[in-house]
C-alpha cells in the first residue's frame, strides 16, 4: 500500500492522538466483552510477501490461512467475485478462518455510490456464501469523495443489506477537519450500525480520528517499513487495551507495508506481544525458512 507514504518517516509524529469522547460512550453500551479479534495482512499472494511462504507452496491461501486467522481480503476492490469463487476461498480456509472483503470499486470509484443497487446486491449475495467465515464488508471511498457527496453516502448506508456488517473508509480531509460534518456522519453510522475504519499511515494523520461508532475497531495499519513500526505496534496494543477495558467488542486489526513483504513480520509481532499482554493463545506465524520456530 503506498497510501500515505512518506519520504523520510522519521519526520512524522506517530503519536496516537486522544479518544474523540464519544467513543468511550460507545464502547460502554458493549456488556458482552471482547468476542472477536482478528489480526492479519492484507494480501496472500507470493508476489507480495516475498520470504513468508515455504519453498514448493501450492497453494497460497491454504498456507497462509494456517499462520493468520483473517485476511483483508482486497481482491474483490479489482473483481466482483461470484459466489463460486468466494465458496472456493472459504472451503479453502479452517473453520475459524475471516474474510474482510473490500467492496468492489465499480461502487465506490467508477459509480461513486450513485445507482449501485445492482452490483451492491450481486456483491452481498456473493460474499455472503462465505457464511460464519464473513467478519465484516469494507467499503473504501475516493480521496476526492467528499461532503459535498453526504446525500449519496447516506443514501448507501440507509439501503446498505441489515445482515451484512459493513465499515466505511472515508479519506478525504474534509471529513475529519470539519467538525459539524465529522459529527453528522458518525451519527449517521452509529444510527445504522456502521462501523468507521481508523487509518494509521505516515502520510496522513488525519485519518486517525479516534472515533468508534460502535464497539467494532477495524484499523487498517501502514507501516513505513522503519524500526518505528514496531514502536508504533506497542502504543497501539496499548490503546487497544485500554478499549478493551471500556468494552471492545470486536477487534479487525490488518498490516500493510509500503513494500508488503514486511507485513507478516509486524503481524506477528502484534499478535506475540498481544499474547503475552492479554494471555491470548493466537498462533504466531512462522518464516517460511523455519519448520518449528517462529518469526522471532
Amino acid at each position: 500500500m503506498k497510501f500515505g507514504q512518506v519520504q523520510d518517516p522519521s519526520t512524522i509524529d506517530f503519536t496516537l492522538p486522544k479518544d474523540h469522547p464519544r467513543t468511550k460512550e460507545i464502547l460502554s453500551q458493549n456488556k458482552k466483552g471482547l468476542e472477536n479479534i482478528s489480526i492479519g495482512c492484507a494480501k496472500w499472494n507470493k508476489t507480495d510477501l516475498k520470504g513468508f511462504y515455504p519453498k514448493g507452496t501450492k497453494d497460497e491461501l491454504t498456507y497462509y490461512a494456517t499462520q493468520f486467522n483473517s485476511i483483508e481480503l482486497n481482491a474483490t476492490f479489482y473483481n466482483m467475485p461470484s459466489p463460486e469463487q468466494v465458496q472456493t476461498w472459504k472451503e479453502k480456509t479452517p473453520k475459524d478462518f475471516k474474510f474482510f472483503p473490500k467492496i468492489t470499486n465499480t461502487v465506490s470509484h467508477f459509480r461513486r455510490l450513485i445507482d449501485v443497487t445492482e452490483p451492491v446486491t450481486q456483491f452481498a449475495t456473493s460474499v455472503m456464501k462465505f457464511d460464519e467465515k464473513l467478519g465484516m464488508v469494507f467499503l473504501q471511498l475516493h480521496d476526492n469523495f467528499k461532503p459535498k457527496d453526504y446525500d449519496r453516502l447516506e443514501k448507501f448506508v440507509k439501503d446498505w443489506p441489515k445482515e451484512v456488517p459493513l465499515a466505511i473508509e472515508l479519506r478525504n480531509t474534509e471529513w475529519f477537519t470539519n467538525e459539524e460534518t465529522l459529527n453528522t456522519t458518525c451519527e449517521l453510522f452509529e444510527s445504522h450500525n456502521i462501523t468507521n475504519i481508523i487509518v494509521d499511515t505516515a502520510g496522513r494523520r488525519d485519518m486517525l480520528h479516534m472515533r468508534l461508532t460502535t464497539p467494532t475497531a477495524f484499523i487498517r495499519y501502514v507501516g513505513a517499513n522503519a524500526e518505528s513500526d514496531y514502536e508504533r505496534l506497542d502504543d497501539w496494543l496499548k490503546h487497544l487495551t485500554k478499549w478493551k477495558k471500556e468494552g471492545l467488542q470486536n477487534l479487525y486489526f490488518f498490516v500493510h507495508q509500503n513494500i508488503e513483504k514486511a507485513s507478516p513480520l509486524l503481524s506477528a509481532y502484534l499478535i506475540k506481544k498481544m499474547n503475552e499482554e492479554w494471555k491470548t493463545e493466537f498462533h504466531i506465524p512462522k518464516m517460511a525458512t523455519e519448520s518449528t520456530g517462529s518469526l522471532f
